[in-house]
């Protein structure tokens, strides 16, 4: 029978029994108990009573005279099975005192009046929420036992004809592994072992028939797998870990549509850590190795999470260090620094090597209040941005985010950003290695990458550009700035970003372009001098005089023949009897002519100048001269196996040579040349004559002559390195046809040659026997020494001695500049140069307009970057002009040219709060910080790892470089309420009462 079906004995009080009444109307199935005095309602009439649905499942009591009857119309309505013991003891409450039953409809909800089996039939089949329900990714659908669901479907089919088919509760016993885990078995086939019904369908189901006590319902969502939708009946498994404890793992199952996110809250419930305590996930991969789950929004299908991987979820520690990042060397640092406690800020960046331009950068930043309590209250973890092609996938701003909670966690005295270093140079290719850097360039790579990686815009639109075009300026700075919101928005413009005005005017027609273009820092230019101050050194032709150091004072954008008047001034020699040359490694890397420009010359040139005779021939019949570089070499033996082999290395300072075109032959330019060395090389003795030495009257080719060496031949030492020569000034070329043979040499005893002559190239290296007239090419000259000769007649000492002039104590003085010229200097019209031209609509073609930036908007934190560093095709040079800026009170309201709120004067005063330092020069140099710590309001010298208190009086250097102010009403909104009994706080950062203070200068 079908009460019999469903397991639920009417027994409910004793001596009751069950009646069935079956017609073809539907007739109703009685329950009859004997009767019984004490229950029996008074009167002996006919009583009715309807007890509550929702409590007896739509069972209806009634008393036909002294019997009681429980009927039920229709189908009969299955309570749940888990209730049965629940509503036995109502039942048998209400047999007992039929009052219960109204008190009971007063307590218990009216539930929806159950259909008939057809329309059971149509709703589970065929409705909107039935069975052939679509697909849609994400929702739930649920499995049921397919022998169930048949005997169902038999059910509602036949009506009540056979109450035999009446299937009972749902029960999915059959689809489970075990009565614990309630794992599915393996292999399930749909159609065979279950089948699938929508969430509706399945609702209806439970509230009609009930669910098998224990059992929890099977609920699987849709996935969307290659474009196709289907049911994930087969959820993904996960290994849950806590990197506290690898050793112990929770088994849990996600939908392949479940976020990430989901993971992570399951794994924190499962290890009761709180929600407010910061965790991210791990996984491990089949090759052992650990990867971050990074973006938490993405699902568990997109993540390629699958069943049986291991997911480790590891908490942040109490001073911002994540466990896993921890190396074994830091340790020892670690356990010492365990207990330690300072102020939060306070904390160093240790040297990775060459890394003081990225610590400097990294403190003036963490020194930002509203950035860093961006990232130290988490705000951050809701926007980052994974998906931007633009930014670094979140790992920049993550990495930013470990170091600030680990500065500002006080549990540090300094910390190893090599992780952050590593990062930077994983997406900046030039910050790679352990290279000098600027830091104004690390500070503008970090803020662009920052700005994308917490860029709240998804997916940037398209936006047009659009000119002014004669609308008023307030519409066009507004539609500018809504355009660069729609695809820029993060904390970074929020904090950083302003707003120019550029005017650029056509010289031509006269068209005036106005554009409105938003700003991340303002590199202002520093007033630059007209002079320039040059150190040299000159070689008189008098072989007595030593070297004289020069310091010179010329135009900037000067020449050489200016130069070369400035040293006439201090030696009295004719600056046409001048030459200028570029020495480098022992050799001529340039000579000069006087035409040239100054700004070809590096301050880290070693420049010479040498005295010489006339350049030019007064007349036809007068004597010229020849002007020969001539270099020093010296004859070392090559690692050869017989020592035949002879390397020739060049040494000591290179001259350039007056000999006259008539004296022009290698026996006299020996004897020119020793007059010339005469300082530094002694002349030998009348012990060391050789006249009667045969091996030298033998043979006169044993003699110095062009492209050959007395005594054997030279081979080149190595290949050609140095860079290119020019030729000395017009008339200085020693003519091939004139050139002295040895017919021409005299015959004479004579002394020992102290060394031999040999013709090179510019390089000094390569012999060269014979000059061609035809390709003006300057012969070089190189005196080769023996060792032994070097050793025994050649001073090297008094060869290197030079003597300073007086003008080299003399040091040209710059005035200080304020900033606010420096500003002004930045809103001057200018003239854009040949490489940088602008097109003109108008014109159709490029011009060399002129431009004008002014400001129109400034932002909440205004970075200033001091223009030290010029580089021309030319030359480069560090400014190290005084720059004097104020602490407080920066006053930008004259160079903000949008209509001023002149009730908030506040808008456009600035307070300082950090200063970028770099001391040194062009090819080295040190970068060092000043910052005020947010909460403290005491100014602090960063130095690498070492931090040190200081006064605002140490603050202002020639050394200052990236200046970072802070807007008034922004330090005013971030400064905390202090209490009653609190002091009141100075609204900038001030000087502390603490006495012990690093003296920076």
């Amino acid at each position: 029978m079908a009460l019999e079906s469903h397991k639920t004995p009417l027994s409910l009080v004793p001596n009751w029994r069950l009646y069935p009444a079956y017609s073809s109307q539907r007739s109703p199935l009685k329950v009859r108990c004997p009767p019984s005095p004490s229950k029996r309602p008074s009167g002996g009439s006919l009583f009715k009573m309807a007890v509550a649905p929702r409590l007896f499942g739509g069972l209806c009591f009634r008393f036909r005279g002294q019997k009681p009857e429980v009927a039920f119309m229709g189908t009969f309505p299955i309570p749940s099975c888990d209730d049965c013991e629940r509503r036995r003891t109502a039942m048998a409450a209400v047999a007992e005192s039929p009052a219960a039953a109204a008190a009971a409809e007063d307590r218990e909800p009216q539930r929806k009046a159950v259909p008939g089996l057809e329309s059971q039939r149509r709703q589970i089949e065929n409705g909107e929420n039935g069975r052939g329900h679509p697909l849609r990714a994400g929702d739930s659908w649920f499995l049921v036992e397919q022998h169930w669901y048949k005997q169902w479907e038999v059910y509602v089919q036949g009506g009540d004809q056979d109450p035999s088919t009446f299937p009972g509760c749902i029960n999915n016993a059959e689809l489970f592994e075990d009565q614990v885990n309630w794992r599915l078995k393996k292999g399930l086939v749909e159609g065979e072992d279950y089948v699938l019904l929508p969430a509706a369908a399945w609702h209806y189901l439970v509230n009609w028939y009930g669910l098998e006590h224990g059992q929890p319902p099977i609920e699987r969502k849709v996935v969307e797998l290659s474009s196709i939708q289907k049911v994930e009946v087969y959820p993904v498994e996960l290994l849950l870990i806590q990197h506290s404890d690898m050793d112990t793992a929770h088994t849990a199952q996600f939908s392949r549509t479940d976020s990430v996110d989901l993971v992570l809250r399951t794994a924190q419930e499962q290890f009761l850590v709180s929600p407010q305590e910061e965790t991210r996930l791990w996984i491990k991969n089949a090759e052992g190795s650990f990867e971050r789950l990074c973006n938490t929004r993405v699902t568990v299908l997109d993540a390629a999470l699958k069943t049986g991987q291991v997911v480790i979820m590891e908490t942040r520690n109490k001073d911002g260090t994540w466990p896993s990042a921890q190396l074994p060397a830091m340790s020892s640092a670690s356990e010492e620094d365990e207990d330690f406690q300072g102020q939060p800020g306070i904390c160093g960046l240790t040297n990775l090597g060459n890394t003081c331009f990225m610590n400097s950068a990294l403190q003036c930043l963490s020194n930002v209040p509203q950035l860093t309590n961006y990232f130290l209250k988490n705000r951050y973890l809701e926007e980052l941005n994974f998906c931007n092609p633009l930014g670094m996938k979140g790992e920049i701003a993550e990495a930013y985010a470990d170091l600030v909670k680990q500065a500002w966690s006080g549990h540090h005295r300094s910390i190893v950003p090599h992780v952050f270093k590593t990062k930077v140079g994983h997406f900046a290719s030039q910050f790679l290695g352990y290279q000098q850097h600027d830091s104004q360039e690390l500070l503008s790579f970090l803020l662009d990458g920052l700005h994308e990686d917490l860029n709240r815009v998804k997916k940037k639109e398209y936006v047009e550009l659009c000119d002014a075009a004669g609308r008023p300026d307030q519409e066009v700075a507004q539609e500018a700035w809504q355009n660069h919101k729609r695809r820029n928005d993060s904390v970074i413009v929020d904090t950083f970003h302003g707003l120019f005005k550029s005017t650029v005017v056509c010289p031509d027609c006269g068209n005036v372009s106005v554009t409105f273009d938003p700003f991340c820092y303002l590199s202002v230019p520093l007033p630059m001098t007209h002079k320039r101050v040059m150190e040299v050194f000159f070689v008189s032709m008098d072989p007595r005089r030593k070297p004289e150091q020069h310091r010179l004072v010329v135009p900037k954008k000067g020449k050489i023949s200016d130069l070369c008047v400035a040293l006439a001034k201090h030696t009295g020699v004719s600056p046409e009897r001048m030459m200028v040359a570029d020495v480098f490694s022992h050799r001529f890397y340039k000579i000069y002519q006087l035409e040239e420009s100054l700004s070809s010359i590096l301050d880290r040139d070693d420049i010479f100048i040498y005295e010489v005779s006339g350049r030019a021939a007064i007349g036809e019949n007068s004597r010229e001269d020849v002007v020969l570089p001539i270099y020093l070499r010296e004859r070392t033996p090559a690692r050869d196996y017989n020592n035949s082999y002879y390397g020739l290395m060049l040494f000591g300072h290179p001259l350039l040579v007056s000999v006259p075109r008539d004296r022009l032959s290698w026996d006299a330019l020996y004897h020119i040349l020793l007059y010339r060395l005469s300082r530094y090389v002694t002349r030998p003795s009348s012990d060391d004559e050789d006249d009667g030495d045969e091996k030298d009257l033998e043979d006169k080719d044993n003699l110095p002559k062009p492209g050959h060496v007395a005594g054997g031949s030279s081979q080149d030492p190595g290949p050609e390195q140095a860079g290119p020569s020019s030729g000395v000034a017009g008339g200085s070329r020693a003519p091939v046809d004139n050139s002295p043979g040895p017919s021409h040499w005299p015959q004479r005893a004579r002394r020992k040659h102290l060394f031999t002559l040999q013709t090179v190239n510019s390089n000094g290296t390569s012999d060269r026997s014979t000059f061609n007239e035809d390709t003006h090419a300057q012969p070089y000259i190189a005196i080769d020494w023996e060792p032994e000769m070097k050793k025994r007649y050649y001073d090297e000492v008094e060869a290197e001695g030079y003597v300073k002039h007086d003008c080299v104590g003399y040091v040209l003085k710059k005035a200080p500049v304020r900033l606010q010229e420096c500003i002004e200097l930045f809103t001057t019209t200018e003239t854009l140069e040949k490489e940088n031209p602008w097109y003109c609509p108008n014109c159709k073609q490029h011009q060399l307009a002129t431009k004008k930036l002014d400001l129109w908007m400034l932002p909440e934190t205004l970075i200033i970057h001091l223009k030290r560093f010029s580089y021309t095709k030319f030359s480069r040079e560090k400014l190290d002009t005084l720059v004097e800026f104020p602490i407080r009170d920066l006053d930008f309201s004259k160079f903000v040219i949008k209509p001023q709120n002149e009730s908030a004067p506040e808008l456009y005063k600035y307070d300082l709060i950090a200063v970028s330092n770099h001391y040194g020069g062009l090819r080295d140099g040190h970068y060092t910080t000043f910052a005020c710590n947010k909460d403290s309001g005491q100014w602090h010298y960063f130095d690498d790892n070492s931090v040190s208190p200081v006064t605002e009086n140490q603050i202002e250097s020639k050394a200052a470089y990236v200046l970072f102010y802070q807007r008034q009403d922004v330090a005013r909104r971030l400064q905390p309420q202090p209490s009653l009994s609190d002091p009141p706080a100075s609204p900038a950062c001030g000087t502390p009462a603490n006495s012990e203070f690093m003296d920076i200068n």
